[in-house]
């Protein structure tokens, strides 16, 4: 990873002097007008930013967004996301425990699983393409916990009008304060797009290959959990705290080829056309393995096939074509009908027998599945509908999904949606193997039904608010149960369960910035409930983020300061525990985290088109101590400084 690390920094700087270069030479840029907003830099225009767009795989277009705002400062993280509701584990690239549930996953056919080890994974929607006037780079940096950095470097430029192309690496490494802790990750990007010059014909393509590693540690020994949460000086030093074991690593290997492209067979002529039909296919190849190795084997997993050199590894690949017929007329609105074939793949080397019961080794199976979608704006009503369905094959599923929106004002909108969905459980909960005799088992579960009701108001004088009810049935999750095994040290083993009865869960979130001249104080609340199925689905009732913070320009409006206090806090409740042989969660009774809180203090700038960040993280533990928990027997993070930036350059 260093090397390739090194060398997308080295070719980088090449590329972009290049293009300066150039541009240098012939004296223009790729925008082809003039207009008001440009200025001229270094005797050649400076297209606005506006120009500068950012599509994503719907086509929906934004541009590159260079301010400082309280919420840049929350998305200044690891995955580069707002992390309100998660609780990440004490070094950066380990997992993170849920503080509540997003329940958006629509995929008709199951997953590899491992979903403890998937929030770094870059899914299709997460990438984006470009149309640009000049060569954009993107720089993010942020220190981690010793002995690393996390690195995401970006570059992207237009061949011509018609043809983009973008290349980014993403890299981290993090020691980590405790045994045996270490993560690395290095995910590289590539991809770009084209229209014709008549636009009847465009593609959106990407290339994406990710490898996601950690040193496992099991957690912390029953002593070392005790002398933790003591606060005794003799243990802040948190490698002297003895771990479970410190031979283990996980790996998650992921590589995708995506093509979506399209060709219009009626085009509309002029803006008073009315009627547009367009012929699209979707191509998916998706790959991943999950690989967990210890040298030994560890007593708490319970007996194992080995005593040495354990190894699983699990295969999945996901082969998906869609073909898409797509009529639009300006009245009637849009409508498209799909057949989409999946062809899975996922499973292990050899077949088991245990107990008299053969564990297969492999599923493979095509599934075929027909669709339709329908958008349009009535009056002030934006309407959109969704049906999907597996028509063939032996994993059945579907999907009904309505919305509607009003925009009572420009700045004050409310949407409804509705969804039902059936699906079948991901792959781990229906066939694994390991070198541990407990984690071996092939099941028949049925498909986990849900159905949601979401009512959202963006208002910004009011208030932003989303109200979220789900109900589910046949809830599919890891659990504990009761080792009869007297032989074996383990107390406890895991395996995969399914809730026989319904699951009610209700979330509530308010966001509302209050502003007093250059002071502005940001809220976000959340309330959940778990009226039925609290045994199995766990969530704080309560979660809050505060934010009290300055922000002003300073020095001739050359820089804009942000700086002030974070507050973090939610009530008690009991995590799920983190298993590393799965990579996933398990449900359990015997740890619950208490009424817990957090304060950060930030020292934000943003100088031309950089933003500088610097933190204290969990500064209240200087005085107090830290012996809070992320999960069980895992520590959360302890006070830090940490600082970055992000960093665009135009040429």
């Amino acid at each position: 990873m260093k090397k390739t690390l090194f060398l997308i920094l080295l070719v980088l700087p090449i590329i972009t002097l290049a293009q300066d270069l150039r541009l240098n030479n012939d004296g223009s840029t790729s925008s082809n007008q003039l207009d008001d907003n440009k200025t001229v830099v270094d005797n050649r225009e400076k297209p606005p930013i506006t120009d500068y767009k950012i599509i994503s795989v719907k086509n929906d277009t934004t541009f590159v967004d260079t301010t400082l705002t309280i919420y840049k400062d929350y998305k200044f993280n690891y995955l580069r996301k707002d992390n309100f509701e998660l609780l990440p584990y004490s070094n950066v690239g380990q997992s993170y425990t849920k503080l509540a549930y997003q329940l958006d996953d629509d995929n008709l056919v199951p997953g590899i699983g491992a979903a403890a080890k998937q929030y770094p994974y870059l899914e299709v929607d997460d990438i984006f393409y470009y149309n640009v006037p000049t060569p954009l780079t993107e720089l993010f940096f942020k220190t981690t916990f010793e002995q690393g950095q996390n690195l995401d470097a970006f570059f992207t430029s237009n061949i011509s009008p018609q043809v983009n192309f973008f290349i980014a690496y993403k890299g981290l490494r993090s020691l980590g304060k405790y045994q045996n802790n270490l993560t690395s990750q290095g995910s590289f990007r590539f991809g770009g797009s084209y229209h014709s010059k008549n636009k009847r014909y465009q593609l959106k393509t990407h290339f994406v290959s990710q490898d996601l590693s950690a040193e496992e540690n099991g957690g912390l020994t029953t002593l070392a959990n005790l002398q933790y949460q003591s606060g005794a000086d003799d243990f802040s030093e948190r490698n002297l705290l003895e771990v479970n074991f410190q031979d283990a690593e996980s790996i998650l290997l992921a590589k995708r080829f995506f093509l979506k492209h399209d060709y219009a067979i009626i085009a509309p002529k002029d803006s008073l056309s009315t009627n547009s039909v367009k012929l699209e296919h979707t191509l998916n190849f998706t790959d991943k393995e999950y690989h967990y190795s210890q040298s030994a084997a560890f007593a708490g997993f319970g007996e194992a096939f080995e005593t040495s050199g354990l190894r699983d590894e699990a295969e999945y690949q996901n082969v998906s074509n869609t073909l898409k017929g797509i009529y639009e007329n300006k009245t009637l609105g849009k409508l498209s009908v799909r057949a989409k074939h999946y062809n899975l793949n996922y499973g292990y080397q050899t077949k088991l027998v245990l107990n008299n019961t053969i564990i297969p080794n492999r599923v493979q199976e095509d599934v075929i599945s027909a669709g339709a979608e329908y958008q349009n704006r009535i009056q002030e009503f934006d309407v959109y509908g969704n049906i999907e369905a597996n028509v063939n094959g032996e994993y059945t599923g579907s999907n009904l999904y309505g919305e509607a929106g009003y925009s009572l004002d420009k700045e004050n909108r409310l949407s409804a949606s509705i969804q039902t969905i059936s699906r079948t459980p991901d792959f781990n909960y229906l066939l694994f193997q390991s070198d541990y005799v407990n984690y071996n088992w092939s099941n028949d579960f049925e498909n986990i039904e849900e159905q949601k009701i979401k009512i959202a108001l963006k208002s910004e004088k009011l208030l932003n608010a989303e109200v979220l009810f789900v109900q589910i049935n046949n809830h599919t999750y890891f659990g504990f149960t009761d080792n009869p095994d007297q032989e074996s040290s383990a107390d406890t083993l895991v395996k995969p369960f399914q809730y026989s009865q319904k699951i009610d869960y209700l979330k509530l979130k308010v966001n509302k910035v209050f502003a007093f001249n250059r002071f502005k104080l940001d809220n976000t609340l959340m309330y959940q409930h778990v009226s039925s199925g609290g045994e199995v689905f766990r969530v704080p009732d309560f979660v809050t983020r505060n934010s009290l913070y300055y922000e002003d320009y300073l020095f001739n409006k050359a820089l804009f300061l942000q700086t002030g206090f974070t507050f973090n806090y939610f009530t008690k409740f009991n995590p799920n525990a983190y298993d590393p042989i799965l990579g996933d969660y398990v449900v359990q009774n015997s740890f619950q985290l208490d009424n817990q809180y957090s304060v950060d203090y930030f020292f934000n700038a943003k100088v031309k088109q950089t933003r500088i960040f610097f933190k204290l993280e969990n500064m209240t533990r200087i005085f107090t101590g830290n012996s809070d928990y992320a999960a069980p027997s895992y520590p959360y993070r302890d006070f830090v400084v940490r600082f970055g930036l992000v960093w665009n350059f135009f040429l």
